[in-house]
């Protein structure tokens, strides 16, 4: 379930504590500091749930949040933040380093260490949180990133990708694909990190070693698309069918079974999801781009040893 906050709901009297305790459950431990602690305080704060991450957006009065040495040593789960600033400037101290992020700018925190951050007025920023053993990269990596992330070829791409989730995270969060596109957002997240943890190298070598990545958040955003296949991946990644299915033989990772596969855990999923009741078989298998509703069973008898239908009856996983 989604956690909001909406200070319009409360009492003046009573938003400054509820802004505390819910920045303290919707994010790390932090101090919180209001820039008119008189005046009109406001917040809406929203957090949603996408498999390995999640999303948070806060639009609020001027504020700084704060976080301490010893607040940073009780973390138990470090988490990066990588959010979108959307309204009104924010600055970022963390590390020794300092920047000012503007709106539609991308900014990387690392809610394990102590960090300080802050805009004037009424600002807005969202963010998808991630934790580093989601990642599977090591700290230092990490750490190396959050100052660079302008140096990266990887960093619009990503922006904009942020951007999407937090404009319609409800309905993305609700989505029988929330999932896997969480998956596919912890995977863009990698290859930014790694490639922006890298500055010397050239940009051709960071996108040749990130594409793999990179295709396959790419195939996790369209698997709902009955048109996606290795042409349209590669055309959307600029590169050859010829070089895709190299790299991908390089990997040793067939790229039509994996999609495939991947459409059927998907299928599988929402075949016993409450609000797919209404449907058909045959319409959640189209959803999940099997035009042949018989080709579609085929596929699922062969992957989990039971028909859709059977399946469907059993109610739960197995």
């Amino acid at each position: 379930m989604p956690f909001v906050l909406d200070t319009a709901e409360l009492p003046a009297g009573d938003r400054i504590e509820a802004v505390h305790a819910a920045m303290q459950e919707a994010s790390a431990p932090c101090y919180v500091i209001h820039e008119d602690p008189g005046g009109d305080v406001h917040a809406l704060m929203g957090v949603w749930e996408l498999g390995p991450a999640n999303i948070f957006t806060n639009r609020a009065s001027g504020i700084r949040l704060s976080r301490t040495a010893k607040q940073a040593k009780q973390d138990v789960e470090p988490v990066v933040a990588l959010s979108v600033q959307l309204l009104a400037d924010g600055r970022r101290e963390q590390l020794s380093a300092r920047e000012v992020v503007k709106p539609g700018e991308l900014m990387a925190m690392d809610l394990s260490a102590p960090y300080e951050f802050s805009w004037s007025g009424t600002g807005a920023a969202g963010c998808v949180q991630i934790r580093f053993e989601q990642l599977g990269l090591p700290v230092d990596v990490i750490r190396d990133a959050t100052g660079n992330l302008r140096a990266s070829p990887l960093n619009r791409l990503f922006t904009d990708h942020v951007s999407h989730l937090v404009a319609d995270a409800g309905r993305l969060s609700a989505d029988a694909g929330a999932a896997a596109l969480g998956t596919a957002t912890v995977e863009l997240a990698r290859a930014l990190l790694i490639s922006a943890a890298h500055p010397g190298r050239h940009t051709a070598e960071v996108l040749h070693q990130t594409l793999l990545t990179r295709v396959r958040a790419y195939v996790r955003r369209h698997l709902t698309d009955p048109a996606l296949r290795p042409a349209t991946i590669a055309a959307a990644h600029n590169v050859s069918l010829r070089y895709l299915y190299k790299i991908c033989a390089e990997a040793g990772f067939s790229l039509e079974q994996w999609i495939i596969g991947e459409r059927l855990a998907g299928a599988r999923a929402d075949l016993v999801r409450p609000s797919s009741r209404g449907h058909t078989i045959a319409v959640i298998a189209r959803r999940w781009g099997f035009s042949d509703p018989t080709h579609f069973t085929r596929r699922f008898r062969a992957a989990y040893d039971i028909t859709p239908g059977e399946w469907r009856r059993s109610g739960t996983p197995r």
